[in-house]
C-alpha cells in the first residue's frame, strides 16, 4: 500500500484530470434517470407529448455526451498504466540479472514469464481496475443523488442490499487473492516440471525413473487443477455478491411498489429509479466486482511478486575443491603435486566476468586428468593459466610444490608443455620437428617416440625422418600427431593437451594418450571425445565458475551437466 500511495501520489495531476472527466460521467448518470422521470410525470402522463419528448431529448443528449467523456478518460489512462508497466519491466530485468550474476546464483526460469506475460497482465489488470473503480464510484454517486432527487424513500429500498452485497464481496477479496496466488504458483510449478522433464528426458529413460517423474508431474498438475477449482468456488461467491448488490434492489423495488405508491411516489419517479438501478448501478457494480474478483486479484498477486525486494548477492561460497580425497592429504603430498591452482581467478579484461573464479585444483605427480565442459566454458583458459600464457587476476599457480613465479624462465619452460588444438609444424626435417623441445634427443629416442605415437605411416609417406618437410603437405591430423610426438619426446614432466587430438581418429587418439600416459610425468587433457575422458584417472567438469571432479561413475551420479555431456557424446558418436 505504501508503494501504491507513492506511485499515485506522484501522479496527482493525472488523477485530477481523471476525476474531472469522471465527474462529468456522474452528471450524465444523474440526467439519464432524472430526464426519464420528468418525461413521464411532466410530459406523457399529463398529455404533454412535446414536453415528454423534450425531456427524452435531454436524456439522449446526456448519452451522446458520454463519448467525449470516455475519450477523455482513456486519454489519461496511459499516464497511469504505462509508468507502472515500465517500472515492473525494470524490476523484472534487474531481478533476473541480479540472480544470474550473483555468485552461486542460477538462471531464473520464470524470468521470461515475469518480463512478458506477468507485466502485461499487471498493466491490463491495473487499467481495468482503474476504469471499473472510477466508473462505479462516480456512477453510483450520480445514481444515488438522482434517487434522492426523485424520492428519499428509494434509498431505504436500494441501499441495504447494495451495501450487503458490497460487504460480502469485500470479505471475499483476500481469499480470492490467496486462491489466485496459489494458482500462479501452481502454474509456474507445472512449467518448471515440464522444463526439467524435457531437459532430463534422456537421463530419466536411461535410469528407469519414468514412473517417479510422472508422479511428480501429476502432483504438480493436480495442484494446478485444485487451485483452479478454488478460484471457481470464489467466482461463485462473487456471482452471489453481484446478485445481492445489483439484482436484489430491483426485486425489492418491485415488491415495495404498493408501499412506495402509498408514500405519494409517482410513476415517473418509479421508472426513473428503475433506470438508475438497471442502467447505471447494476452494470457498474457488475463490472467492478468482475474486475476486482478476477483482474484485481491477479494484479495484487503479480505486484506482490514483481515488487518484492530484489535478491541480494548471496555470501561467497567456497569453490568446490577438485582435490581428490585419496591423494594429497598431507602437506608433504601437496608439496609434490605436479600442478596446483589456489583460488585462481581469471578474466579477459578489467570488469569482465570471471571465466575461472576461486578455482582450487590439485593434480598429483603421475596423474591423468581430463577436463570437460560446454564450449566456451573456460577449459582452454584453465590450460593457458597452467601453462603460463595467461596470468590470473588472483590466486597462485604452483608447479612441483613451488609458485611458478619463483622458477627461472629456462627451468620453468622445462617443467610444462602445452599442445594446442592447432598444432604448429615448421619447415625442416621431420626429425627436427620432433626434437624441437629436446634438441639433444638421440636417434633411439626419436625412434621410440615414432613407434609410441604410431607415426611410421607418416614417416614412410614423407620419405623418412631426415627428408625436408613442407607443413602445408600435412593434414591437420598429421600435424597433431607430430606435435604429440614432440611432447612425448620432451623432458617436461607436465603435459597440457588442449583438444590436441580433435583432428585424429579415435584409434590414433587412444594410441597417443596411452603413449603419453606411459611416459613419466603428469597429463592434463581437454577431452574431445567421451573415450578420452574415460581413460583418465579423474574427470574435471567445468560448469561456469564452479567445478566438480571425480571418476566417470561418480560424476554420473553427482553432476547433471556431465550426464548431459555424456548423452551428447553418445548421440554424436
Amino acid at each position: 500500500m505504501a508503494s501504491a500511495r507513492g506511485f499515485l501520489g506522484r501522479r496527482k495531476r493525472v488523477l485530477a484530470k481523471l476525476a474531472a472527466w469522471s465527474a462529468a460521467e456522474s452528471a450524465q448518470t444523474f440526467l439519464g434517470g432524472f430526464c426519464v422521470a420528468r418525461s413521464l410525470d411532466d410530459g406523457f402522463l399529463r398529455g404533454a407529448t412535446a414536453t415528454g419528448l423534450l425531456w427524452l431529448v435531454g436524456a439522449a443528449v446526456a448519452i451522446l455526451l458520454g463519448a467525449p467523456v470516455v475519450r477523455g478518460v482513456f486519454a489519461q489512462l496511459p499516464h497511469l498504466t504505462e509508468p507502472l508497466r515500465d517500472h515492473l519491466v525494470r524490476r523484472s530485468v534487474a531481478r533476473a540479472l541480479r540472480a544470474a550474476t550473483a555468485r552461486g546464483g542460477a538462471v531464473d526460469t520464470t524470468a521470461v514469464s515475469r518480463l512478458t506475460s506477468q507485466t502485461e497482465i499487471a498493466r491490463d489488470s491495473f487499467a481495468g481496475l482503474v476504469l471499473a473503480a472510477r466508473s462505479f464510484v462516480f456512477v453510483a454517486a450520480g445514481a444515488l443523488v438522482g434517487l434522492v432527487s426523485l424520492a428519499p424513500q428509494f434509498l431505504l429500498v436500494v441501499l441495504p442490499p447494495l451495501v450487503l452485497g458490497l460487504i460480502l464481496f469485500t470479505a471475499t477479496l483476500r481469499p480470492m487473492a490467496r486462491a489466485q496466488h496459489r494458482y500462479l504458483d501452481a502454474d509456474e510449478a507445472v512449467g518448471r516440471r515440464a522444463e526439467i522433464t524435457r531437459a532430463a528426458l534422456r537421463d530419466i529413460v536411461a535410469c528407469g525413473t519414468q514412473e517417479p517423474t510422472a508422479a511428480r508431474n501429476r502432483r504438480a498438475t493436480e495442484e494446478a487443477a485444485a487451485a483452479q477449482r478454488a478460484m471457481a468456488r470464489w467466482a461463485a461467491v462473487r456471482t452471489l455478491s453481484v446478485a445481492t448488490a445489483g439484482q436484489l434492489p430491483v426485486f425489492l423495488l418491485l415488491a415495495a411498489t404498493p408501499w412506495l405508491l402509498r408514500q405519494g411516489l409517482t410513476a415517473g419517479a418509479f421508472v426513473g429509479a428503475l433506470t438508475y438501478v438497471l442502467q447505471a448501478l447494476l452494470p457498474a457494480l457488475h463490472t467492478l466486482m468482475t474486475v476486482l474478483g478476477a483482474a484485481g486479484a491477479r494484479l495484487f498477486v503479480i505486484l506482490d511478486r514483481l515488487t518484492s525486494p530484489l535478491p541480494g548477492s548471496p555470501p561467497a561460497l567456497p569453490s568446490p575443491s577438485a582435490t581428490p580425497p585419496a591423494r594429497g592429504q598431507g602437506p608433504e603430498d601437496r608439496a609434490t603435486a605436479a600442478l596446483e591452482l589456489r583460488r585462481v581467478r581469471a578474466a579477459y579484461g578489467p570488469g569482465a566476468r570471471a571465466v575461472l573464479d576461486a578455482l582450487d585444483l590439485t593434480v598429483e605427480d603421475g596423474e591423468h586428468i581430463a577436463v570437460v565442459g560446454p564450449s566456451g566454458i573456460g577449459k582452454s583458459t584453465l590450460l593457458q593459466v597452467a601453462a603460463g600464457l595467461l596470468t590470473p587476476d588472483r590466486g597462485d599457480v604452483c608447479l612441483s610444490g613451488r609458485p611458478a613465479g619463483q622458477y627461472p624462465p629456462a627451468e620453468l619452460a622445462a617443467l610444462r608443455v602445452l599442445i594446442p588444438q592447432e598444432a604448429y609444424v615448421f619447415t625442416g626435417t621431420l626429425r627436427d620437428n620432433l626434437r624441437y623441445l629436446r634438441p639433444d634427443a638421440g636417434p633411439s629416442d626419436v625412434d621410440d617416440a615414432v613407434r609410441a605415437l604410431g607415426l611410421e605411416p607418416l614417416v614412410d609417406r614423407v620419405g623418412g625422418l631426415d627428408r625436408p618437410l613442407r607443413p602445408e603437405a600435412l593434414s591437420l591430423g598429421e600435424r597433431q600427431l607430430v606435435a604429440l610426438a614432440r611432447a612425448h619426446l620432451s623432458p617436461a614432466p607436465l603435459l597440457l593437451l588442449d583438444e590436441a587430438t580433435c583432428h585424429v581418429d579415435p584409434v590414433a587418439e587412444a594410441t597417443a594418450e596411452h603413449a603419453l600416459r606411459a611416459r613419466p610425468g603428469t597429463l592434463v587433457v581437454v577431452a574431445h571425445r567421451l573415450s578420452s575422458a574415460l581413460r583418465a584417472d579423474r574427470i574435471l567438469v567445468l560448469d561456469g565458475t564452479r567445478v566438480q571432479c571425480g571418476t566417470h561413475e561418480d560424476l554420473l551420479v553427482r553432476s547433471a551437466l556431465y550426464r548431459d555431456l555424456v548423452g551428447h557424446w553418445n548421440v554424436r558418436h
